[in-house]
């Protein structure tokens, strides 16, 4: 099955293999050697500073590494920005009100780019806002927003940028020093090509709260992490075996030429969907330059329910993914992440065009 869904992604062999390795004690030295391959293989990916940036791995799915991020990074004193403009900024605004803490929305319709000026304004009408939050690659619709255009403003203003990077960490360009990025969160199970279970946060060591500041929350909280993966430790169980995988995940894209070459064949996949989609009528929803590589949405033909669309597309092989929310009857999405070849996206434009 050819998983065209954002995550989680079709297996390499090499990476599929890799489950298999021995069973190991999260106490035992070699799985310390493990988390450490795995800490300095993340950073690796954008030339990250160890000295200045630290990456702490979680058990859990994305959504695990963004509730982290808000909730261990913002002090009770401070007060967040959330930039909405699809489900997923939604969700981090949800973190917030959750666990109590101050914020306020920047709310855009879904699939819009970030109004600067309306951002500009909420700022200077709320001077006390200590931090931004936003995503990067928003998969709702497939936007990729622009974090560059923030710099200037975070800058000025002294303001911390939180990155949902979950869906584009590892294929899109993250320039951490030059964008003025405090931490981003993501997952192992999407452009990185590893499994679902691990995520992880790359932060500015500088923005871990001290030891001794009040926390929110016992598993989530990154200055734990953070000061046991240093010492070889982890404070909780992990899971050892997506450790494994996402070692090879890491190697396996080293190997492959880094991100930029992932994003070039994610690109070059795109292109080819992009191209065979709107030659058969389905057009995208949004153009070329504000979609990531990753994801592009199309609007489903006329008279075809997503529902028949995708249940003929998965008895030939191939899963896409639907609209969300009003979206869900005119739109679906197709995804290029994972260990998808040239030879499948051709099959799969064959399949979509003997369908219709």
């Amino acid at each position: 099955m050819i998983l065209l869904n954002p995550g989680p992604v079709n297996l390499s062999d090499r990476v599929r293999n890799a489950l298999l390795s021995p069973d190991l004690c999260h106490r035992e030295v070699e799985f310390s050697q493990l988390q450490q391959t795995i800490r300095e293989g993340l950073l690796q990916v954008y030339n990250l500073n160890p000295d200045n940036w630290a990456a702490v791995l979680l058990t859990g799915s994305g959504t695990a590494a963004m509730e982290a991020m808000i909730t261990s990074l913002i002090p009770t004193n401070g007060k967040l920005l959330v930039i909405e403009n699809g489900v997923y900024g939604e969700r981090l605004s949800k973190i917030a009100d959750i666990h109590g803490i101050e914020y306020l929305t920047l709310q855009h319709p879904w699939g819009a780019p970030i109004e600067l000026k309306s951002l500009e304004t909420c700022l200077d009408n709320h001077q006390d806002i200590t931090h931004i939050a936003v995503v990067h690659h928003e998969t709702t619709t497939g936007r990729l927003n622009n974090l560059s255009q923030l710099t200037p403003i975070c800058q000025e203003r002294n303001i911390h940028l939180l990155v949902d990077g979950v869906s584009s960490f590892g294929a899109e360009e993250l320039d951490f020093e030059s964008w003025h990025i405090s931490a981003c969160a993501a997952t192992a199970n999407k452009c990185l090509h590893g499994v679902p279970g691990t995520s992880f946060v790359i932060l500015r060591r500088d923005v871990l709260p001290s030891v001794d500041t009040k926390k929110r929350t016992l598993y989530l909280d990154l200055g734990t992490y953070c000061q046991k993966q240093d010492q070889g430790s982890t404070p909780f169980t992990q899971s050892v075996q997506t450790f494994y995988a996402l070692a090879e995940a890491l190697a396996e894209l080293q190997d492959a030429g880094g991100w930029q070459q992932r994003q070039q064949h994610y690109s070059e996949l795109m292109g080819l969907v992009r191209q065979g989609l709107m030659a058969m009528g389905m057009e995208p929803l949004l153009p070329e330059g504000a979609s990531s590589v990753v994801l592009n949405a199309f609007y489903l033909p006329q008279g075809l329910s997503y529902e028949k669309f995708h249940d003929q597309l998965k008895e030939n092989g191939y899963v896409i993914y639907a609209g969300q929310g009003n979206l869900a009857s005119s739109l679906f999405r197709v995804s290029t992440m994972g260990a998808i070849t040239r030879t499948n996206i051709e099959r799969f434009l064959t399949v979509v065009q003997d369908l219709l």
